[in-house]
């Protein structure tokens, strides 16, 4: 009896043990049968809240510690997203584009082109720095190819313009020679057609000589390696040497020669006769400065006279080319004695008679001799304006020695402000100094009377003013 009722005591525990553990499991599994089937949302509110607070005690916490590294990730990448703007415009350059041969070749025609046009040296050489560094040989072709055959003054442009662009860096030296070894490799042939096409290299390489440009030593000898072989290296330094003469003195050409350490058995073949060739091409000055011994020596100071007197014989009866007139200079003056003021107007003097031409009716200026005489008047004013001003001082003298031709001083301001021979500054010190002295409003009276519609740059408004000044000082003559 007692085992029988232990047994069905036994069984009833366990049967109420097994339903109370089923029911846990009911209620545990609750939660998860409505996220599946899709109960309502009364069904799953109701048995989550209960839960919630164990899941801040196991779960939540994880989370809040993802967030807040998320958070403070996201900050660092914004604090680092500054930095990098910053960086950006430094670090990423811009990518020139690389263009093909004959795109390079035609983008160069129009920089040319416009170029030749304007002579803009600074806008030209925006340009250049525009295209690809390494295709520059490609332009310097161009250049070369385009200007060849057109006028003297478009070559000596081009040739400034080369000069230029070698002293900014914005042309290698490499490049240059590149782009020139083309055509003179074919100059020899293209000199059938050409006949010139030594002087018309040079007058392209020659401003390249200039002081800060390329040493006279490396330009020789980078240009004569394609004509080694052709024998024309000699030609076409021969070409180059005669133009700087007419800059400078055969002395002072003949001194860069030998201080460049140039010889001229390096630039003719072995069948080319050294003493021939250069008496054919009259080199002499480069081997052996003939007038050093008389150089040494002081040379006497020649008065304002004989000045005006020798180059009066030079210009107005030998017809003295630019050389000869250098050669002279050189011979007979020191360099105290080149930029002094008697030297300076005797030259100007000479210069501005031997270009005034009278037809019995009226003066002229012939702008030719003008523009002949430009490497010299350059030369020996130097765009000084102190030096420029006593060239205005001779003009003055020579308009009232010719008594005041109409028209005459207008049109010699024309020309030699429109050359380039005496500058804005150099006007505007000679309208001070003359304003300061007595007697002095004759010359711009007279000039007011010639001003016109003929005056288009800034000439017209310097004496406009000083017409309007005049004006008020002085009673009309």
């Amino acid at each position: 009896m007692n085992s029988s009722v232990l047994i069905s005591s036994f069984c009833g525990f366990f049967l109420s043990r097994v339903s109370s553990t089923r029911s846990e499991k009911v209620l545990s599994s609750g939660p998860s049968r409505p996220l599946s089937r899709g109960s309502s949302s009364k069904e799953l509110l109701d048995p989550v809240a209960p839960e919630e607070p164990r899941g801040d005690d196991t779960h939540t916490p994880t989370r809040e510690t993802g967030i807040s590294e998320d958070r403070s990730d996201t900050q660092l990448g914004r604090a680092r997203e500054p930095s990098v703007k910053r960086e950006s415009p430094v670090t990423v350059v811009p990518v020139k584009p690389v263009l093909s041969e004959e795109e390079m070749e035609r983008k160069s025609k129009s920089i040319i082109d416009e170029f030749l046009h304007i002579t803009d040296y600074k806008e030209a050489g925006h340009c250049v720095e525009e295209l690809d560094q390494a295709s520059l040989a490609v332009f310097v072709r161009v250049c070369v190819e385009s200007t060849l055959e057109r006028s003297q003054i478009a070559r000596e442009h081009m040739g400034q313009l080369f000069y230029q662009l070698i002293q900014q860096g914005s042309l290698p030296r490499t490049q240059l020679y590149a782009g020139f070894a083309d055509t003179l490799e074919m100059a020899d042939d293209m000199a059938i057609d050409i006949p010139h096409i030594w002087l018309y290299l040079a007058e392209l390489l020659c401003p390249l000589l200039k002081e800060g440009g390329i040493p006279m030593r490396e330009l020789f000898t980078e240009v004569s390696k394609p004509l080694l072989p052709v024998e024309r290296a000699g030609v076409l330094l021969s070409e180059i040497l005669h133009l700087l003469c007419k800059q400078m003195s055969h002395r002072k050409v003949g001194a860069l020669w030998r201080e460049s350490g140039l010889n001229w058995s390096d630039f003719l073949s072995e069948e080319q006769e050294l003493q021939s060739f250069i008496s054919e091409q009259k080199l002499q000055f480069t081997l052996s400065d003939c007038s050093s011994a008389s150089s040494a020596a002081s040379k006497p100071s020649l008065s304002s006279e004989e000045l005006h007197k020798q180059l009066d014989r030079l210009l107005l009866v030998d017809m003295a080319s630019d050389e000869q007139i250098f050669d002279w200079v050189e011979a007979n003056l020191d360099e105290s004695q080149m930029s002094s003021s008697s030297f300076l107007r005797a030259l100007m003097t000479a210069v501005c008679k031997a270009a005034v031409t009278d037809d019995n009716s009226s003066c002229k200026v012939d702008t030719a001799i003008i523009q002949k005489r430009l490497p010299v008047l350059h030369k020996y004013l130097n765009s000084d304006t102190e030096r420029q001003l006593q060239a205005l001082y001779a003009l003055q003298a020579l308009i009232v020695n010719l008594d005041q031709p109409p028209n005459l001083l207008r049109m010699f301001f024309d020309c030699l402000y429109d050359e380039d021979v005496i500058s804005e500054d150099a006007f505007y010190k000679w309208e001070v100094l003359l304003s300061n002295t007595s007697n002095c409003s004759c010359c711009f009276v007279l000039l007011s009377a010639e001003i016109g519609s003929a005056f288009s740059n800034k000439a017209l408004r310097f004496f406009s003013r000083r017409r309007a000044s005049i004006s008020r000082q002085s009673p009309p003559v």
